[in-house]
C-alpha cells in the first residue's frame, strides 16, 4: 500500500502544480461581456494585500537604486508590461523584501541551525529570485507578441491597401486585435497616442521596438521608418514583410517539433522508464528474492 499511497501523493501533488502554474483563460461570460462592451469588475483587494504592497513601496523608496541599473530594470519591467512610475520602485521593494525574508528564514535558530554564510546565500537567492520571475514574465510576453505580430502585419496590408493611411491602420488595427491579443493592441494603442501628442512616427516606432525588445518588432519598425524615409509604397512593403513573418513563424512551428523528440528523453528516463522496470522487473525479483534466500539459509 505505501507505494500506491506515495504515487497517488505525487499524482495529486503534480496537478495541483499545473493548476496552479497553468492561466486561466476567460470563461464564456467574460468574452461575450468584453464584446457587448460590458466593464468587468475589478477585484476587491484585500487589506493583507494592500498592507504588502505598500510595506514593498516603502522599503523600494528606502532601497538605494544605483544608476547603472535603474536603467536595466526599467527597459525589463517595460518588456514585461508595467509601464508604471511606481513599478521600479515596487519591483526594488519586492527584491528587497524577499532577501531579508530569506535572510530571516534561514537564521532562525530553532527552525534551521545554519550559520551566517547559509543565512546569506539565502539572502541572495532572495535577492535574484524575483529578478528571475521578472525575466520569465518579460519572455512569455514577447513570445506572445511575437506569435501575434503575423496576424497583425495582416490586417495592416489590409487597412493600408483600403485607403487608410498607416496611423489610422495601427488605430484600427489596435482596435480590432484588442480580444485576441491584448498585449500588441496596447503597445501599437500607444504609439497612436505618441503620434497624436506630437511625437514623431519615427521616434514612436522606435520607442516600440525599445518597450517590447522582440527581434520581430525591431524589424518591423526599421523597415516602417525606411519606408517612410525613402517614401517607397508602404503596403508592398508590409505585404513582403507580413510574408516573411509567417516564414518565420511557421520554421519556428517546425524547430519546436523537431525539439520534441530531445525533449521527452528526460521525462522518458526519469518517470515512465522506472515505473516500467518495476512492473516488468519487479514480480521477478520478488520471485528471485524468495528463492535464493531460503537456499542461502540451507547452505549455512
Amino acid at each position: 500500500m505505501l507505494p500506491i499511497l506515495a504515487f497517488v501523493f505525487g499524482s495529486l501533488l503534480v496537478a495541483a502544480a499545473a493548476r496552479a502554474l497553468t492561466p486561466r483563460t476567460a470563461t464564456i461570460e467574460q468574452r461575450l461581456d468584453e464584446v457587448v462592451g460590458v466593464q468587468p469588475k475589478a477585484p476587491d483587494e484585500s487589506r493583507m494585500s494592500k498592507r504588502l504592497m505598500d510595506a514593498f513601496m516603502r522599503i523600494g523608496r528606502a532601497a538605494p537604486k544605483p544608476a547603472s541599473e535603474v536603467g536595466k530594470l526599467r527597459a525589463r519591467l517595460m518588456s514585461a508590461g508595467y509601464r508604471g512610475e511606481e513599478a521600479l520602485t515596487l519591483f526594488i521593494g519586492i527584491r528587497v523584501g524577499c532577501a531579508l525574508t530569506f535572510f530571516a528564514v534561514a537564521s532562525l535558530p530553532f527552525l534551521l541551525r545554519t550559520g551566517i554564510i547559509t543565512a546569506l546565500i539565502a539572502a541572495a537567492i532572495g535577492y535574484v529570485l524575483p529578478g528571475m520571475v521578472l525575466a520569465r514574465m518579460a519572455k512569455r510576453r514577447q513570445h506572445r507578441l511575437r506569435l501575434s505580430l503575423p496576424d497583425a502585419l495582416d490586417l495592416l496590408v489590409v487597412s493600408v491597401e483600403a485607403g487608410l493611411g498607416l496611423d489610422q491602420a495601427v488605430q484600427r488595427v489596435a482596435d480590432e486585435l484588442s480580444l485576441v491579443h491584448p498585449e500588441l493592441s496596447d503597445e501599437l494603442r500607444l504609439v497612436h497616442l505618441e503620434v497624436r501628442a506630437g511625437t514623431g512616427r519615427a521616434d514612436a516606432l522606435k520607442n516600440l521596438a525599445t518597450r517590447t525588445q522582440v527581434d520581430d518588432v525591431s524589424s518591423l519598425v526599421t523597415m516602417l521608418v525606411q519606408t517612410d524615409k525613402f517614401g517607397t509604397s508602404v503596403a508592398q512593403a508590409l505585404r513582403v514583410h507580413s510574408d516573411t513573418s509567417r516564414t518565420k513563424r511557421r520554421q519556428r512551428a517546425e524547430e519546436a517539433a523537431a525539439k520534441t523528440g530531445a525533449k521527452m528523453v528526460f521525462p522518458l528516463v526519469f518517470c515512465i522508464f522506472p515505473a516500467i522496470w518495476v512492473v516488468t522487473i519487479g514480480p521477478a525479483a520478488i520471485k528471485f528474492v524468495q528463492v535464493l534466500i531460503p537456499l542461502a539459509r540451507d547452505m549455512k
